[in-house]
Parts: C-alpha cells; sequence; structure tokens
C-alpha cells in the first residue's frame, strides 16, 4: 500500500482528513476482512504490525530522532478511530504498544535506552509492553509487591505480574516494570526487562472474554538480574513517571471506546436499514429509530471529548481532568452502543459469526483497563474539588 500521508506532517484539519483516509484505507484493507478469523483463531497478527510501522503509525508519540512520527494526540486518537473500527484486539494492542510500553522510556529514558529499545518499538519493528497490575494489585498502583533488590552494582528482580498484554508474541521486545526499590519507604523504580533475559517467564496466554486477538498473560520475574542500565528515569520515582504517562494513556483508551461505540452504531443503522418486519425496515419503527437517535447523540458527544483532551495535550496544557472525564464517557458509551446494537440485531447479533458479537464482547474491558470507572470517578472527583469547574475549556 502506498503511504499517502505522513503523520509526521499532520498540521491541519485537512491533513487529518487525509490521515484518516489514508489509515481507513489500511484498516478496510489489512485488518478488516481478517478480524473475525484472529479472533476465532486467538491469532496475534504480528505481520499488521509491521505494516503499520511502516506507515509511521507505530510511534507516532515518539521523536522523530528515535524513529518516531511525532505526530500528536489529535493524530493518534484519528488513527486509533479507525483501527478500532475495524479490529479492537488489534487497537488495544497498539494502544498499550503506543502508550504505557513506549511513553516511559520515550519521556525518561536515556539516549543509549533510546537508541537500543525505544526506537525498534517506534519502526514497529517490535511490540511493547508494561508490567503494572498483579495478582493481588490492580487500581492501587503503589500497592505492588514485585521487588527489584539493589546487590552491588546491580539489581534482583522478583515478582508476578498478571493481564500484561504484548509480552508474548513472536515480536514482543521485552517489558517495563514497576517494582518497589525498598521495604520500608514507598520507593518503586521501572526497569526494562528484555525477551529472553534468564528469570523472565511467561506464563501461558489467558483465555478472555473478549479481545481474543491480543496477546495477554500473566508473566514470573524469578531472580531475574539487572544492571543500572535497564533502569528507565530515577531510581525511587517510578511510580510518579508511571503516574505521569497514564494521562496519555487514558486519552488512548477513550479513542478505542470512541471507536467500538461508532462500530456497534454503525452496524445497527445498516442492520435497522437491511431487516425487514411487518413488511418495513426496522428504522421506520419509533423504538428502534429511538435506539439509534441516542447512539448517534451519545457517539458525538463522546467524540468531543475524546478529541478536546487531545487537543489540550498537544497544547501543553492540563489534561488529566479531561483525559478521566473522555475515558470514563466514552468506555460506558461503548458498551452501551454495542449492548443497543446487539438488540436491534436481535438472535442474529447472538450468533458468534455476526460482528457485532465480537465488538460486543470486546466492549466490557474499556469500563475496567487502565482504570476503572470507578477510579476515573475519583481523579475527576479530587480535581474539580481542588481546581474548581473549567467552563470555558476549548
Amino acid at each position: 500500500m502506498t503511504l499517502q500521508t505522513d503523520p509526521r506532517l499532520v498540521d491541519s484539519d485537512d491533513d487529518l482528513d487525509d490521515l484518516r483516509r489514508m489509515v481507513h484505507e489500511f484498516a478496510e484493507q489489512e485488518i478488516s476482512p481478517f478480524a473475525a478469523q484472529w479472533s476465532a483463531d486467538g491469532d496475534i497478527p504480528a505481520d499488521v504490525f509491521h505494516r503499520m510501522g511502516d506507515l509511521g503509525l507505530m510511534g507516532m508519540l515518539v521523536p522523530e530522532e528515535y524513529g518516531g512520527a511525532d505526530a500528536g494526540y489529535l493524530a493518534y486518537v484519528t488513527v486509533m478511530e479507525e483501527i478500532g473500527r475495524a479490529d479492537q484486539s488489534v487497537a488495544a494492542a497498539w494502544n498499550a504498544h503506543s502508550t504505557i510500553a513506549t511513553l516511559p522510556l520515550s519521556v525518561f529514558g536515556t539516549d543509549t535506552q533510546k537508541e537500543r529499545w525505544l526506537r525498534p518499538l517506534a519502526e514497529g519493528r517490535k511490540l511493547g509492553a508494561f508490567g503494572l497490575t498483579e495478582p493481588g494489585v490492580g487500581s492501587d498502583a503503589a500497592g505492588v509487591r514485585t521487588r527489584a533488590e539493589r546487590t552491588g552494582d546491580g539489581w534482583v528482580l522478583n515478582g508476578t505480574k498478571m493481564f500484561i498484554s504484548n509480552a508474548g508474541t513472536p515480536i514482543s521486545q521485552g517489558v517495563s516494570v514497576l517494582a518497589r526499590t525498598s521495604a520500608t519507604e514507598k520507593r518503586y523504580g521501572v526497569f526494562y526487562v528484555p525477551t529472553g533475559t534468564p528469570g523472565y517467564v511467561h506464563g501461558e496466554r489467558l483465555e478472555k472474554l473478549g479481545w481474543h486477538g491480543l496477546d495477554t498473560r500473566d508473566l514470573v520475574f524469578d531472580g531475574v538480574e539487572l544492571t543500572d542500565e535497564h533502569v528507565i528515569g530515577t531510581e525511587g520515582d517510578g511510580l510518579g513517571q508511571f503516574l505521569a504517562v497514564l494521562d496519555g494513556g487514558r486519552i488512548s483508551v477513550a479513542a478505542l471506546g470512541l471507536s467500538l461505540a461508532q462500530k456497534a452504531l454503525d452496524l445497527a443503522v445498516q442492520y435497522a436499514g437491511e431487516r425487514e418486519q411487518f413488511g418495513r425496515p426496522l428504522h421506520q419503527f419509533q423504538a428502534i429509530a429511538h435506539k439509534l437517535a441516542t447512539m448517534e447523540t451519545e457517539v458525538t458527544a463522546a467524540r468531543g471529548l475524546v478529541y478536546r483532551a487531545a487537543r489540550l495535550a498537544d497544547a501543553g496544557k492540563d489534561f488529566s481532568r479531561e483525559a478521566a472525564m473522555a475515558k470514563l464517557y466514552t468506555s460506558e458509551v461503548a458498551n452501551r452502543c454495542a449492548s443497543e446494537s446487539l438488540q436491534i440485531h436481535g438472535g442474529y447479533g447472538y450468533i458468534t459469526d455476526s460482528e457485532i458479537s465480537r465488538f460486543y464482547s470486546d466492549a466490557k474491558i474499556l469500563e475496567i483497563g487502565e482504570g476503572t470507572s470507578e477510579i476515573q470517578r475519583n481523579v475527576i472527583a479530587r480535581d474539580l474539588v481542588k481546581n474548581g469547574t473549567r467552563r470555558h475549556v476549548r
């Protein structure tokens, strides 16, 4: 496929439209026709990520000097809408890779680390992962029990992570791990563990309700020996560094939810026009028409939240509250739209061969992953109490 728009050159609404068309064409040709089979087989389409790298899409938030496009969040969410409408598993893998897996290296890594580990990720030659969640730790990131102990000139890492995406694929490069670095103080570090490091073991792939084409598994670190070269950023500040890039991840997941909501609406409109009952198409029945109208209204409102957060991020303004609101609202809208779309499809929608059934199964995790809806409400409320309302943010 010929690259028509370089993500690095997106400076206007016309450029965004060109980028959207280019990615839409790619997704229609390279993802949509195969998504159902990938889901059924639990396949990880590694070649797709290589081709996305060729288009400059695997490092959209990474500086150009390290192989990225440095295109910003507005361009990024534009691309996410098209990838997510084609397949949520590919989009979820791209989300994890592009945000929490690469941003710690991009923002806090040394030049040597960026050349060694960030560049292959940004160029799409390798896939990235981040290890935060543990068997007893989810929303409480400060409660991680994985330990990195100082031993002379290096570190020894021990612990278990779970529900980690992208760590066990044929093109996985390694995983950034959040670990405690003190038994008595609240000190944390982020450590880069390359695939194949002795003591680093992948668990079996986890079978999930949705995201069947996304590699998800537990990771075990048993006496993993690392050097100071594997410490990303400042030892002791690892938790703060992770939280600093998390807002960007929330914008990404919000765009992922938006893409699912839009796809569910598209499928509902199409089916309501094709399916007839009592001699007329479904959309002529008021009950169905009202469902479609509500879905369209909520999807449009969700898009406004996502793109507002992206614009604030690109402008260098505080966007923490807006990212949380976008993630909260779009994830819940995605679930409502998926449910209503399946209801419109009726029994045909409940068959696993139907396209809507796949998106319906993928929807629930959006309210859980990268900060539950409950956590997003906490973030929004804390910021509201601290900073008051924002009546004129654009």
